[in-house]
This record gives structure tokens, C-alpha cells and sequence, in this order.
């Protein structure tokens, strides 16, 4: 039987494209295929840096899917590349469900550290490092929303921990309504663009970042840091 292949997990640059590693470009040139969960936004990224290798999407869509192939490939001795649009792979993103797959299958599993939105905007906030909590995506249904809410409200009173979250720039406005209604003294950091040419953090009160933005209108993904 042959040896099993390896999946690795790859971290992209959220913006910068000289923010990749030179581990992370290693190991997109030997793999056989490489997952990404847009294969024109990957396929930008392997043309830049002269990388000619097989593209498979791999999204929310289709993860259930095509679970079951990648693992059977792996187990043939396929090695696969796993990266997300922008990132660490499955950080809000898609693969969860295939590298818990690949463990229980003993299949090896290699994350290749590199860019995260999440950990570059918490360094440059200002606010404390020591505890943090990434909650992911704000929901989209207001009923999950209120949940979410009360999740961070339990959080900043149980543990003074540093919250962050995503958002999207269609519904910033909306989530920073109704922060501004109910935590309107908490220190806020907003970032967005990030390691980009319009790169934007700013820093306040929520009900500042709420009077700041509330007529503006917000582009690129972003990151809300609440302390």
C-alpha cells in the first residue's frame, strides 16, 4: 500500500502579496493539488509567483461534497494544499470538517503558519493581548445576532477578555448601531484593507467609531476589536 499523502493547511496574505512565506510558497510548488476556496483569487496569487499546479474549489458550497474524494485522494498518496481567499485556512473559512476527517484517518496534517487578519489587527489595537476571543462571523439573522451580543456582553463581564469579530462591509453599519446601543463607553478598534494600500484602524469609544462611520460608506472586509 502506499504511503498516505499530507494536507496542508496554507496561510495566504490578506492583502500584501509579499506577506507569503517562503515555507508557504515551498510547499504550494510540490503538492499535487491545491483546494482554494475561489480558484480565480488563488489562481492571481500561484500566477504571481509562477506556480503551475491543479486548482480545486473548496467552499461552503461544496465542502460536504467533495469531503469525501479529497480524503480518498489523500489516503492514495495525493499531497494537497488547503488556502482560503485571504488568511489561515479555516479560521471562519472553510476545511474544519476535512482536516477532522483526515485526523480521525490518520492522515498527516500540516499547518503552514502565515498571515491572519485576526491576530495582525489584535497586535496594532492597542487593547490588551494577554486574553483574547475570536468569535467569528456576526451572525446575519437578527434572532442569532441578539445571541451573539449577549455572548460578547458575558464575555467582557465574566472574563475581561479582548472580543473580536468579522464583519461585513455591507452590514458594518448595522452591527455598529447596535453595539453603540449596548456598549457605548467600550473601547472599540475597527480595521479594515488590512496590510493593503487602503489600509484603515480606527480607534474609540464605540459610540465615536459608530458617529465616525454611520454616514460612510465601508468597502473590504472587517475587524471588529471590542475590549
Amino acid at each position: 500500500m502506499a504511503d498516505m499523502g499530507t494536507l496542508y493547511l496554507v496561510a495566504t496574505p490578506i492583502g500584501n502579496l509579499a506577506d507569503i512565506t517562503i515555507r508557504a510558497l515551498e510547499i504550494l510548488k510540490k503538492v499535487d493539488l491545491i483546494l482554494a476556496e475561489d480558484t480565480r483569487h488563488t489562481g492571481i496569487l500561484l500566477k504571481h509567483f509562477s506556480i503551475k499546479k491543479p486548482l480545486s474549489s473548496f467552499h461552503e458550497y461544496n465542502e460536504q461534497i467533495k469531503e469525501p474524494e479529497m480524503v480518498q485522494k489523500l489516503k492514495e498518496g495525493v499531497n494537497i494544499a488547503l488556502v482560503s481567499d485571504a488568511g489561515t485556512p479555516t479560521l471562519a473559512d472553510p476545511g474544519f470538517k476535512l482536516v477532522r476527517t483526515a485526523i480521525k484517518e490518520r492522515i498527516n496534517v500540516v499547518s503552514i503558519p502565515g498571515a491572519n487578519a485576526v491576530l495582525t489587527a489584535l497586535t496594532s489595537s492597542g487593547l490588551p493581548t494577554d486574553s483574547f476571543s475570536f468569535l467569528g462571523y456576526v451572525p446575519k439573522k437578527e434572532g442569532k445576532r441578539r445571541e451573539f451580543y449577549e455572548k460578547i456582553r458575558k464575555l467582557l463581564e465574566d472574563i475581561e477578555t479582548t472580543v473580536i469579530f468579522f464583519e461585513s462591509p455591507h452590514r458594518v453599519s448595522q452591527t455598529l448601531a447596535q453595539l453603540r446601543d449596548i456598549f457605548p463607553e467600550r473601547n472599540l478598534v475597527l480595521a479594515r484593507e488590512l496590510t493593503k494600500l487602503n489600509e484603515q484602524v480606527l480607534r474609540g469609544k464605540v459610540d465615536e467609531i459608530y458617529k465616525a462611520l454611520s454616514t460612510k460608506s465601508i468597502k473590504g472586509e472587517v475587524t471588529l476589536i471590542l475590549r
